[in-house]
């Protein structure tokens, strides 16, 4: 099996197309306006916790789907104001493989707009959502609905229009607060570092799919990011992964399953 930092290498190799080492030194991307968002991801799936995908490991279960939420509390694309907005990514593994390692192949890939976004905003949020994250199946589909967020003491209750809920709590630490992950070997900026809770609840009905568990993976971060740091962590992928094909190029097959 490739390890996880380099499966997410080829990803936004594939998906970038950044051209070079050269590339680090132009982080803006072509065609692309400069964008910045802060905010809320909060972040469940089917595994138990802790989320096995950022540390190269097989789903809990026979597979692994998830749901992420970005709730957005000051953003801007450009001149398009983001201020408020939320957006949602669903996806799921195929049996017996890691999402990561299956990235490409998952069983679908959805995409959730928060539906008050205006046109211009829709298109926003897209291009924001695919350049963090990658399309990552050949069935993708793009939906605009209401994503709403309630907050009760430690629970944090999450709803993507009639799809997908969930509800989850950060867990205790023996040392006080809650665990965190720090610069996980899956992470990108957004991640880098987060905290670690349970579900409660966690339902999706789309895709034709009917999830319906709870005690699973629950995770949290604010985060503040911007197109500049996602060319420069794209550029160093790129960079890596030359480095790798110059010193000895493809692992062996029987490691890559």
């Amino acid at each position: 099996m490739r390890r996880m930092s380099v499966m997410l290498s080829l990803v936004v190799l594939c998906a970038t197309g950044i051209a070079g080492p050269q590339a680090a030194e132009s982080p803006k991307p072509a065609n692309q306006p400069y964008w910045k968002i802060a905010g809320h991801l909060e972040e469940a799936c089917k595994c138990k916790p802790a989320c096995p995908c950022w540390f190269n490991s097989k789903p809990t279960y026979m597979n692994c789907g998830g749901q992420l939420v970005h709730f957005i509390t000051k953003g801007s694309y450009g001149d398009i104001p983001l201020d408020g907005l939320a957006y949602a990514r669903m996806g799921q593994s195929p049996d017996g493989e890691a999402m990561v390692d299956a990235y490409g192949n998952w069983v679908f890939d959805y995409l959730y707009i928060d539906e008050r976004a205006n046109a211009e905003q829709r298109r926003a949020l897209e291009d924001i959502a695919w350049t963090i994250q990658p399309k990552a199946s050949s069935n993708v589909q793009v939906r605009y609905v209401p994503i709403t967020r309630q907050i009760e003491g430690n629970e944090h209750r999450v709803a993507i229009g009639q799809h997908g809920s969930f509800a989850g709590h950060l867990m205790d630490s023996l040392l006080g607060g809650a665990p965190r992950i720090m610069h996980a070997p899956g992470a990108d900026p957004m991640r880098a570092e987060f905290r670690q809770g349970q579900t409660t609840a966690f339902r999706y009905t789309d895709a034709s799919q009917d999830w319906n568990s709870n005690q699973s993976n629950y995770m949290y971060t604010e985060f503040e990011v911007d197109s500049e740091q996602y060319a420069v962590f794209n550029a160093k992928v790129k960079q890596m992964m030359e480095a790798k094909q110059q010193a000895g190029g493809a692992e062996p097959d029987h490691q890559h399953h």
